[in-house]
């Protein structure tokens, strides 16, 4: 879908915005917190510091304001009490917020304490599979160039590309056309929008 100058202005807003929660997050020391903690802490963060809505909180029924996927969950794992942190976890944080009616949605990847070098090598490889799935988006680009990047860099460090889950479109809704795969062929796929971008989720990763 092409946006507005004045829609896509709005939607750089909720963009910021959310990028301001990782931020917060980035500050607080997550050792001991079990990952409902985390959830309250971004919840009044979102409410109460922004002025914006959670908008996973009640999408499709969902009571919480994030997912936390930790260590071997790819992605869209629940908050829970019992879930605590310790040295040595990997989580990823998922979290949208919506502001003047569009949703920014992204996540990011925490190393708990002191980690196995194998989980430092896999937060990094997932980092710089998603800045190679970026990188091809431009003027004349498709989808598949950027699966296939993704796939192409995650090969080339010993990783498959996760082929369950994808990324998204995201505007008024949180789930909107087009699906991004990690996977594909280079120039197969839909011409990515003129002077527009293309949104990918970092799920699990």
């Amino acid at each position: 879908m092409v946006r507005t100058p004045e829609e896509l202005d709005l939607m750089r807003i909720s963009g910021k915005l959310l990028a301001s929660v990782f931020d917060t997050l980035d500050q607080e020391d997550l050792t001991g917190l079990s990952t409902m903690q985390i959830n309250d802490l971004v919840d009044r963060f979102i409410t109460n510091d922004l002025q914006a809505r959670p908008a996973s909180k009640g999408q499709y029924d969902y009571a919480y304001v994030l997912n936390c996927s930790v260590n071997n969950v790819v992605c869209h794992g629940k908050p829970s009490d019992s879930a605590v942190l310790r040295s040595g976890d990997i989580v990823n944080l998922d979290v949208t917020l919506e502001k003047n009616g569009f949703i920014a949605d992204s996540s990011k990847t925490y190393v708990i304490g002191e980690v196995h070098a194998r989980a430092h090598r896999l937060v990094r490889a997932a980092e710089g599979a998603m800045w190679s799935g970026i990188k091809q988006v431009r003027l004349g680009a498709t989808l598949g160039d950027v699966g296939y990047a993704i796939q192409r860099f995650a090969r080339k460090q010993g990783y498959a590309a996760v082929r369950e889950y994808c990324g998204h479109g995201i505007g008024r809704e949180m789930h909107e056309e087009p699906q991004v795969l990690n996977y594909g062929q280079a120039r197969p796929g839909f011409d990515a929008p003129r002077g527009h971008g293309v949104h990918r989720r970092a799920d699990g990763q």
